[in-house]
């Protein structure tokens, strides 16, 4: 089965990149539940989070909460959801790992619902992408 996150990480298929280092990349959700919806994921392919090392799973989540300040800066967000699903039953989509930062506001629902998501374009990615890059700040892993 062929890899989508794989894909994009050989430059395959294309994605709307925030940050990238030889060990992971982050790059827009395009079916964002908020707008700044990022995803962060190692390179190297693994399908779920116990398939990784402690040291690697420490950095991505280390990664994860380093980008998400960014994130929230960048779309002005009240507060942020980290996800991470792990198998079919825990609705991971794409089996190869990776966290969602997801961007909330006050009012994006009701009772603290998740949000629909939403077919962003790729110049919203841009644009929102461009503004998130400004906040990232270097980090050594």
């Amino acid at each position: 089965m062929d890899c989508v996150f794989c894909s994009i990480i050989s430059k395959k298929s294309q994605a709307v990149h925030i940050f990238e280092n030889e060990e992971f990349i982050a790059f827009m959700d395009k079916f964002p539940i908020n707008p700044g919806h990022t995803l962060v994921l190692p390179k190297k392919h693994c399908q779920t989070i116990v398939d990784m090392s402690i040291e690697e799973t420490g950095k991505l989540f280390g990664l994860s909460s380093h980008l998400a300040k960014a994130v929230i800066k960048a779309v002005n967000a009240d507060g942020f959801t980290l996800g991470q699903n792990n198998g079919e039953a825990a609705n991971q989509i794409v089996p190869h790992v990776h966290v969602h930062i997801v961007p909330r506001f006050s009012n994006d629902s009701e009772v603290g619902r998740w949000p629909s998501r939403k077919t962003a374009s790729i110049k919203d990615l841009n644009d929102i992408a461009a503004k998130i890059r400004k906040y990232v700040e270097p980090i050594s892993l």
